[in-house]
């Protein structure tokens, strides 16, 4: 299983889900999408197992920055994808991709439910 963490590294959730993965001993490969950057076929990928609304961080000060058209014009995932690719800390995070299934967010229960563990 090729398991990728999505996120940015100073993000809190982010670090507790690479502290979970790491104190399992579970291997996986970290993609800074604010330096390695996000592509359209990647969102596509996530979209297959995730809302576009649940990917959008719509509590983060990057959607409230955002014109109040600029927001009401997010509808959808094809609305959504360019969105992300411009503004990559607009997704929620941790994104991880299992090789099978994307999740979203970080706890406890969520990794352990997802590795069985």
């Amino acid at each position: 299983m090729t398991i990728t963490l999505y996120g940015i590294p100073n993000c809190d959730t982010v670090k507790k889900a690479r502290t979970w993965l790491d104190d399992q001993e579970i291997a996986y490969t970290f993609h800074n999408f604010k330096k390695d950057g996000i592509t359209q076929q990647l969102i596509t990928t996530w979209l297959a197992d995730v809302a576009w609304d649940v990917l959008i961080n719509r509590k983060g000060t990057t959607w409230r920055g955002l014109s109040e058209q600029r927001r009401t014009s997010i509808t959808d995932g094809v609305s959504a994808t360019p969105l992300m690719i411009e503004l990559p800390s607009i997704i929620k995070r941790p994104v991880l991709f299992t090789g099978k299934r994307t999740y979203v967010g970080f706890s406890d229960e969520l990794y352990q439910q997802i590795f069985n563990q």
